[in-house]
């Protein structure tokens, strides 16, 4: 079955076990619209007070000087990884083996700006402080994510996570946050997004992951990083026109949803509870430590996938399309992002259909 078949069994459910309901392109304009006042003007390649407002906005949230409205979370990330290693005279960026950039960006780091990668850790679990010890030669940055999400949403606790960025700065390296779902940690760690980025030199954090916006990001950080940031901006294109779109559309979820995550976590860890009961199926990390967690589920892949669509044809709940692999065979990949739909569908209804799945 084809991409788009599986997109138009989704579009026809009632329900979905995932962090919003899918919109039309219609409806996510309109919801930009609504979120400015009707006299509202656009800015004109980033210059306006909706963008620059919402900049403002974002530095404060996150106790940063100031902050850059980007097109999107690999465009900043790989100028904030280069003006840290430029100002060192290092070339070299420690992050994760599954770290965005290293696995979804074609080596953009090495071919856009010259940037070497020392890959540090596991890629199972997280990087811990031992790791970074055991590297012997010099880094310009240090790249950490929170949470990590190839691994189910893992985090570091709170001392671990100090010692690493102090680390960093302990042999002069920047510590660069990929904040880009720094929404969905702050509940684990009960302090505030400005504490967490105050760990940092410059965070990414995205507008539409857990903000359910458009697309683009915002990376934060001083004013002379931030300001030098914008000319690489420039330089790679993504100072578009209009930028305000992007802002715009990521209104309602830092108003609404940001708020929200304490609740989506106690819902994904109530979910988490209730289908680990389910025979062949394992949550990873037990219990979630964010709304954002993973199932490991036994069975044949494709056999599995064909149950889950008929199911949400025949009852209009979408619990997943396709699963991912893992390195045990046999056991495939489920990633859970529970948000507003996911309320809906309560813990006991979620374990009988994804037990229906499983059963055949």
């Amino acid at each position: 079955m084809s991409d788009d078949d599986w997109r138009e069994v989704m579009w026809g459910c009632e329900r979905w076990l995932t962090a919003r309901r899918p919109t039309t392109a219609a409806q996510l304009l309109r919801a930009a619209a609504d979120a400015l006042p009707p006299q509202a003007r656009p800015d004109a390649y980033g210059e306006g007070e909706i963008v620059e407002g919402f900049e403002r906005r974002l530095a404060a949230l996150l106790g940063m000087e100031a902050a850059a409205l980007m097109p999107s979370g690999t465009m900043a990330q790989q100028i904030a990884l280069r003006i840290h290693c430029a100002r060192r005279g290092v070339d070299t960026v420690a992050f994760h083996p599954t770290c965005h950039l290293e696995v979804h960006e074609h080596a953009g780091y090495a071919h856009l700006h010259g940037l070497r990668a020392e890959l540090v850790g596991h890629r199972d679990r997280l990087i811990e402080l031992a790791d970074l010890e055991a590297l012997h030669a010099p880094i310009g940055a240090l790249l950490l994510e929170l949470p990590q999400r190839e691994i189910g949403g893992r985090l570091p606790d709170w001392d671990a996570l100090a010692a690493q960025t102090e680390w960093a700065h302990a042999h002069g390296a920047a510590a660069h946050l990929d904040g880009a779902r720094i929404w969905e940690s702050t509940p684990y760690y009960e302090r505030s997004h400005e504490a967490i980025a105050a760990l940092f030199d410059t965070v990414y954090v995205s507008l539409y992951k857990g903000l359910g916006g458009l697309a683009g990001c915002v990376l934060a950080g001083p004013d002379e990083t931030i300001a030098h940031a914008r000319v690489w901006r420039r330089r790679h294109g993504g100072t578009l026109f209009h930028l305000y779109p992007l802002a715009a559309a990521a209104l309602r979820g830092l108003d609404t949803l940001v708020a929200q995550m304490p609740v989506f976590l106690e819902h994904a860890r109530a979910l988490a509870a209730a289908l680990s009961e389910l025979p062949g199926v394992q949550v990873v990390p037990d219990p979630p430590q964010t709304p954002l967690f993973h199932l490991h589920l036994r069975g044949d892949r494709e056999s599995l996938q064909r149950r889950a669509l008929a199911l949400a044809r025949e009852t209009g709940v979408w619990l997943f399309g396709e699963l991912g692999p893992t390195v045990v065979p046999g056991v495939h990949r489920l990633e859970l992002n529970v948000g507003e739909a996911a309320l809906e569908i309560a813990p006991r209804e979620c374990r009988e259909l994804l037990g229906a799945v499983l059963a055949g």
